[in-house]
Formats: C-alpha cells, sequence, structure tokens
C-alpha cells in the first residue's frame, strides 16, 4: 500500500554497467529513503509517545475519583507535560526532516528530467512537447513533496503505531484488543481498493493538465496562422472542451479523495463506539468478561477509551494524505518518463575548442538507422564518401533520409549500425562534441530569440570581436537589415525579419564560428521566393569557400550549384555527377 516509492527498484540498476550519473542518482534515492526512514521513526516515535501520557491521565483520572487530592496527580501531570513538550520536538523534527528532504529528492529528479531533456534528439518523435514538459518539470513536480513528506512518513505510522497500542491494550482487556483488531483490517483493504481507482484518476488527470498545457502553448505559437485561417472561434471552442475536460478529471480524483476519507472515518467511528460501548457497559457491572482479572476499574477503562481514537488516527492521518499518493506516484512517473528520453545528442558533454580549419573527409560506413526499435529502418547499409572541401547536394522524396542524414553527421542521435568518420576522427559519443564544435547547422526555419541582431549572431558565445560580427553580416549579405534595426530588438521567433533574412542571419551565426569546418544545411530555400533563395544561395556558397557544405534539397538550382549530387530514394541510392 503506497510503497512505490520505498520499494521500487531503480530500472537502471539492471544495466551491466553504471556510469557516473546513474551512481549519482542512485546514492541520492538512497540517501532519500534513509531521510524518509528516520523522519517516519521520529513521527512515529512521537505518536507512540500519547500512549505513556494516556496512562498518566487514566491514573489522574482514577486517584481523584477515588477521593484522592490534587497532591496526588502533580507528579503524572508534570510527567504529561514534560511526555507532551517530548512529543511536540520529536513531530516537529521529523515534519522538518521529511520536509527537506523531499525538497532535495525533487530537485535531484528535476535536475535528472532537465538534464534528459537537454540531450533530447531534436529528432526523437517520442520528445514531449515543450508546455507538456514544462508542465510536469513545474507544477506537477511539486506534487512529489507532499507525497514524500506527509504520505511515506505516514504510511510508517500507520504501520507501527496501531500495532504497539493493540500490545498495550491486549494485556489490560482482550476483547478490547479483538474489537481493535477486526476493525483496523478493513480500512487498508478498502482504502486499497479505492487507491488503484484513484491513482488512475490522478494519472489521467496530469496527462490532461499536460496536454492542456501543450494544446495552449502551441495555439498561441500559431496564433498570426489561426486568425490568417480564420479559425479563431474554432480554437477557442476546442480550448473549451479541453478545459471542461480537464475539470471533469479534476472532479472525479476530489471525489475519489472525499470517498476514501469517508471510508476510513466509518470504520474508524464504529471501532471507537464498540470500545466506548463496552468500556461503559463493564463500569455498570452488565459486562462481566473481556478481562484478565474480572471487571473493568475506572482507570483502565479510561486509558483504553484514550488509546482507542489514537489507534485509529495514524490511519486518519493515511486517509487525510491518500490523494497525496496517488498525485505523487503520478507526478514520479511523469518525471521519471521525461528523465527516460529518448533518442540522445551524441556527446553532450562540454568539450575541448575543435582544432584546425581544413575542410575534413566524411566517410559514411555501412550506416543504418531506425527512430524506434519497433520502426522500419530509415537508412539501411548506406555507404558515402564526401571529398575534404565537397559541397554536395542530397536530393530524394520527402522521407527518404536526407534531414536523418544530416542528423546523424551533426551527433543528433546515434546510428543504429556502421560508423560515421570525419577527418579520420570516428564519430561517438567521446568526439561528437569535439566534431561538432567545426559544424553548422542551418535549417528551414532558424530559431530567432528576443534580443539584438548582434546578440542572435553571438547566442553569448565570448570573445567573438565586433569585427568578425561585422564580417560575418558581410558575408550573408545581412549589413542593410542589421544597420536598419541598429540596436533595436528583433520579436520571440524571427517577428520583424522575412523568411530569407532569418535563414541568412543563421548563416552570419555560423559565420561567427572560427573553427568552422563543416555546414549542414536542411532546405534553406523551401518556402522562398526566386530572388530570395537566390540571394540565399549566394550567401551559403560564400560562407562554404573552403569548406565542406552537404545540403538536402527538393531545389534544382540550388542542387545545380554544388559539386555533386547524390540522390536518395526508399530503394536504392544513385550518386550523379553535377553538369
Amino acid at each position: 500500500m503506497g510503497t512505490a516509492f520505498f520499494d521500487a527498484k531503480d530500472r537502471r540498476e539492471t544495466e551491466p554497467a553504471l556510469n557516473g550519473d546513474t551512481v549519482s542518482s542512485l546514492t541520492g534515492q538512497d540517501d532519500t529513503k534513509r531521510g524518509l526512514r528516520r523522519a517516519a521513526m521520529l513521527q512515529a516515535l512521537a505518536a507512540a509517545i500519547w500512549i505513556p501520557q494516556a496512562g498518566l491521565l487514566a491514573v489522574s483520572v482514577g486517584r481523584i475519583a477515588d477521593g484522592g487530592g490534587l497532591q496526588g496527580v502533580v507528579w503524572p501531570a508534570l510527567g504529561i507535560l514534560l511526555l507532551g513538550l517530548t512529543r511536540s520536538c520529536l513531530d516537529a523534527a521529523g515534519g522538518r526532516l521529511a520536509f527537506h528532504v523531499a525538497r532535495a529528492e525533487l530537485s535531484r529528479r528535476r535536475r535528472t528530467a532537465v538534464a534528459a531533456l537537454s540531450t533530447s534528439s531534436p529528432i526523437d518523435r517520442g520528445r514531449p512537447a515543450s508546455g507538456k514538459a514544462a508542465s510536469v518539470l513545474g507544477e506537477q513536480a511539486e506534487l512529489i513533496v507532499p507525497y514524500l513528506a506527509r504520505f511515506q512518513p505516514a504510511r510508517v505510522k500507520a504501520s507501527l503505531v496501531p500495532l504497539v497500542i493493540l500490545a498495550v491494550t491486549l494485556p489490560v482487556a482482550w476483547i478490547a484488543a479483538l474489537v481493535l483488531l477486526f476493525a483496523a483490517p478493513l480500512i487498508p483493504i478498502f482504502m486499497a481498493l479505492i487507491g488503484w481507482r484513484a491513482q488512475a484518476a490522478s494519472e489521467k488527470q496530469l496527462i490532461a493538465t499536460g496536454g492542456l498545457n501543450g494544446f495552449l502553448l502551441d495555439r498561441l505559437r500559431g496564433l498570426a496562422t489561426i486568425r490568417a485561417f480564420e479559425a479563431v472561434d474554432a480554437t477557442a471552442l476546442r480550448l473549451r472542451g479541453e478545459a471542461e475536460s480537464l475539470r471533469a478529471r479534476t472532479m472525479a480524483v476530489l471525489k475519489i479523495a472525499f470517498l476514501s476519507s469517508a471510508v476510513l472515518e466509518l470504520f474508524a467511528a464504529l471501532g471507537v463506539a464498540m470500545i466506548a460501548v463496552y468500556v461503559g457497559f463493564s463500569l455498570l457491572g452488565e459486562i462481566r468478561f473481556g478481562t484478565w482479572s474480572g471487571r473493568l476499574d475506572l482507570t483502565e477503562g479510561m486509558f483504553i477509551l484514550l488509546l482507542a481514537p489514537a489507534f485509529f488516527e495514524p490511519l486518519r492521518e493515511l486517509s487525510a494524505v491518500w490523494h497525496d499518493r496517488a498525485a505523487g506516484e503520478a507526478a514520479l512517473k511523469a518525471l521519471d518518463a521525461l528523465a527516460a528520453g529518448g533518442l540522445s545528442i551524441r556527446g553532450s558533454a562540454e568539450a575541448a575548442t575543435a582544432q584546425g580549419t581544413e575542410a575534413p573527409h566524411i566517410r559514411f560506413e555501412n550506416v543504418d538507422f531506425r527512430y524506434a526499435a519497433d520502426e522500419p529502418l530509415v537508412l539501411c547499409g548506406f555507404d558515402l564518401d564526401i571529398a575534404a572541401g565537397e559541397h554536395l547536394a542530397l536530393l530524394g522524396a520527402s522521407g527518404s533520409g536526407k534531414s536523418t542524414l544530416l542528423s546523424l553527421m551533426a551527433g543528433l542521435a546515434p546510428c543504429t549500425g556502421g560508423r560515421i568518420v570525419i577527418g579520420g576522427v570516428e564519430l561517438a559519443d567521446d568526439t561528437a562534441a569535439l566534431l561538432r564544435g567545426g559544424m553548422a547547422w542551418i535549417g528551414q526555419k532558424p530559431h530567432i530569440f528576443a534580443g539584438t541582431i548582434t546578440g542572435n549572431i553571438t547566442l553569448g558565445r565570448s570573445g567573438i570581436p565586433r569585427g568578425d560580427v561585422t564580417g560575418a553580416l558581410d558575408a550573408a549579405r545581412l549589413e542593410k537589415v542589421a544597420a536598419a534595426y541598429g540596436g533595436r530588438p528583433l520579436g520571440e521567433g524571427g517577428i520583424g525579419l522575412s523568411g530569407g533574412e532569418a535563414l541568412r542571419l543563421a548563416i552570419a551565426r555560423a559565420a561567427c564560428n572560427p573553427h568552422l569546418r563543416i555546414i549542414l544545411a536542411d532546405e534553406p530555400t523551401a518556402h522562398l521566393d526566386a530572388a530570395t533563395a537566390a540571394e540565399v544561395t549566394e550567401s551559403l556558397l560564400s560562407l562554404s569557400r573552403g569548406r565542406t557544405l552537404i545540403v538536402a534539397t527538393h531545389d534544382p538550382l540550388l542542387a545545380a550549384r554544388m559539386h555533386r549530387t547524390v540522390r536518395m530514394d526508399a530503394e536504392f541510392i544513385v550518386r550523379e555527377a553535377a553538369e
């Protein structure tokens, strides 16, 4: 019942080799488990202190009922006070420790998920939408804290404290212990039955929340397109439907949470009522069995009555945080899904600066690639030699693997089979970052950040002289645009620039790389008019002098300017010499 965090083994424990990050992750999880157990034991000990307190209180009431003066209850009262202070301190220390351990575990899991997302390949088809990922890392991840800080200690208390109270009650009145023993198992049984449904409802609610966030972010990004196609009303209706669906799922989760609390309160009330009835009739002399030594006296009856609610109190706390369990485990599952990732960028760690500027020879040797284990091969036994400084066009129908080939060359995903050799160095996890330092990627839609043109060219790279930026603008034929904007910032996503200007800005970014040896261009002239495409082509060719240029394109005019073309088809590959 709620043992997923304590009992579930990290999937990476079964791997044959553990790297440093995995060992650190496993160590952090072990530290969290130990910290939560310490916190739970402190809080369980605090709850168990009520047993001697109840004993002292029952003794005091018995002495007063027997006609004793207040002097006879001074020492028991002092004992109750000291035990109360100790109980408060232990409970506060346990709660504080559990909270700090839970926050540390949340931070660790967030770092793991963010690290996985930062190395996630841009060609990974299973990569989560940015809005959904932000929702999981932000608001949904916060649900882990109450799950670890409240539910896990409450679970330990519910497992230990009732057993201790049962053991203390048994020597006093075996029938009272029997009532508690029969009432207690019914609660976790019904709670577990309800909990399975609560978990499923919480997972659906979190998925709906992430989906709504992703939907809203996607529509905000495409607001101009929505307005252009007069789809504002349809989009608003869709958004209303998504929000209504999320409301219904949220209320379903709350309904189950209230149901679980009602079930526990019912059984707890029945158990306490049965104990009270037995003690009352026993003190009146109507019931003469159930104890080991005849009839109950007032002290024993008071002691049992004080312990009966305490027997169910840990179970009440467990019920109060039962929804935290369902939501927390669903959030952990969502975070683990982000951390698991899919295709990863090769050699994503920091690397030394690439040395040399000579264009390298590139060789593909029997390269295979598929996006997932259950999908067909996109590339199968692919072989290709690219001479140093050669300009090569990749032609072929959409889906033939042109962009995938560029991505593999950039190390944005690992090959399924075969190898890629660049300048005599095999592209591998330990060399990819170094090799990528000499590459530039120019895509169809380069991302333009909110900021100045200069800032978008340097991208935070320190040490780039102002003269190099000016030279990059000249090489990309963007100096007039830069002069017109001056120091004024561009809008997010390149608002204020045309499609051709955005592509030339990407070319200027590449020109600022002093170690540039390889240029990878993916459909650089797509969706451009003839005049703009010609300008982009000239800028690209100017930048690629003395460097290796590989272009994936459908544009015959751009392909005709290359040294060689390679036609990629689904069944075969034909190499053609450029005219």
